[in-house]
């Protein structure tokens, strides 16, 4: 999908990220993935909070919302303090139902380019331990196993475990 463009979310946009990210997680249960995301976990107030503290952004086609994520500059209940050299990118979610195969590996892309251009140079995303797709999903897209997070907490929900994974963008996330 090469007609794609990006941009930051702001307040008008919250409701449609409410609604991909509870159309994301309503596939994730119908390929059988079940203990990482629930429709109906994460409201409006949870993107506004990130919107104010780290980036949310848009992937749209034909002036629809047909994918995000959300990019963080710190995240401690995952990778404790650190010094500023990464971006965390969280809740990456594409409309499967509008879009090829590859969009999300697009925005991930559009995401490392985010973070090297902002001067940092890693990329880090914690992933569910037990989604061995998801996980499968990253390190085919070139990020690298650098720990686990044992009880990290969830927004509404139970603490769960995390695999820990990096990526280098020194060299423009490519």
């Amino acid at each position: 999908m090469n007609d794609l463009s990006f941009r930051l979310a702001d307040d008008a946009d919250v409701a449609a990220l409410v609604r991909l990210r509870d159309a994301a997680a309503c596939w994730t249960l119908t390929q059988g993935v079940t203990g990482q995301w629930r429709p109906g976990e994460l409201g409006g107030d949870h993107f506004r909070r990130i919107m104010e503290s780290g980036e949310v952004w848009l992937a749209e086609a034909a002036d629809r919302v047909v994918g995000a994520w959300e990019l963080w500059w710190e995240d401690e209940d995952a990778w404790g303090p650190q010094p500023p050299t990464a971006g965390y990118v969280h809740r990456l979610m594409v409309d499967h139902n509008s879009v090829p195969p590859g969009t999300g590996r697009q925005l991930l892309r559009v995401a490392e380019r985010r973070v090297a251009e902002a001067g940092r140079e890693s990329v880090r995303l914690d992933c569910l331990a037990g989604n061995v797709r998801l996980n499968a999903y990253y390190l085919n897209a070139g990020y690298q196993v650098v720990g686990h997070k044992e009880g990290k907490p969830q927004p509404g929900g139970t603490p769960k475990s995390f695999t820990l994974l990096e990526k280098s963008v020194r060299d423009g996330g490519q």
